[in-house]
């Protein structure tokens, strides 16, 4: 596990070495602050309305701000995330350093892990960057804290999960556009399917990325959310070093 250390240094040097780092990062900054400021524009129209002091307990900050902006954050990751993914293996084949890489005195679960961590790394700076638009809220509000820590908790695991099988998807392609299109691909069936349905319902349901993330938006941490994003991404590693363990032996 040695290696880990040089793969990663690598991979985020990389990644800030052009401009694909900083322009996911702008972008998901302005689009994180323009949602947030629509819904907190909705809390004070909705102020105005008579009927908002008959429903003050529903019509609060968390449920009118909080709550929407984290969800549609998680929406936003996404679409985000595969742009981050791509590169990490599918790049190495395109410029012919990939046998070089793999062939190496490094072991390739250290390889995978990582490239896997320097993109957790930018993800973790796009969460703090758009964390600066809660401190806004908590300097002129009152939101619950424990809501917020918790859901960033929830769209960090969620957005770890997204890392690892986009890793997978890249390790699948030499195209950063086919594996853009792959993660993007699976991660949207992972979303949707059992979507519609409670995570304690069925199988189905329990699958779907999107259900566990909800408890999360509550306030709620439960061992089985954590345990199912914990066991996505141990996944999302494990055939992305077989897809490549795979490749090696051919």
């Amino acid at each position: 596990m040695n290696g880990i250390y040089p793969i990663f240094k690598r991979e985020l040097r990389s990644y800030f070495a052009s401009p694909l780092a900083y322009a996911i990062l702008v972008v998901f900054q302005v689009i994180s602050a323009l949602f947030f400021f629509l819904y907190l524009k909705g809390l004070l129209h909705l102020q105005f309305d008579p009927s908002f002091h008959l429903l003050r307990d529903e019509l609060n900050l968390n449920n009118i701000v909080v709550i929407p902006y984290f969800d549609t954050m998680s929406i936003v990751l996404l679409f985000i995330i595969p742009l981050i993914t791509m590169r990490l293996v599918a790049d190495e084949r395109k410029s012919h350093t990939a046998e070089l890489l793999f062939t190496s005195p490094i072991k390739l679960r250290s390889i995978i892990l990582g490239k896997y961590l320097a993109a957790l790394i930018l993800l973790i700076i796009m969460l703090a960057l758009s964390s600066l638009n809660i401190l806004v809220l908590t300097a002129h509000g009152d939101p619950d804290i424990g809501v917020v820590l918790s859901s960033y908790l929830g769209l960090f695991l969620l957005g770890a999960s997204f890392l690892a099988i986009g890793i997978f998807a890249s390790s699948l392609s030499d195209s950063q556009l086919v594996a853009a299109v792959i993660a993007f691909g699976i991660l949207l069936i992972l979303w949707l399917v059992g979507a519609s349905s409670d995570t304690d319902s069925s199988i189905v349901g329990y699958i779907s990325l999107i259900n566990h993330f909800k408890n999360f938006g509550k306030g709620i941490i439960e061992l089985k959310d954590l345990a199912y994003y914990f066991s996505v991404i141990y996944i999302g590693l494990f055939l992305a070093q077989t897809a490549l363990d795979s490749e090696r032996w051919r």
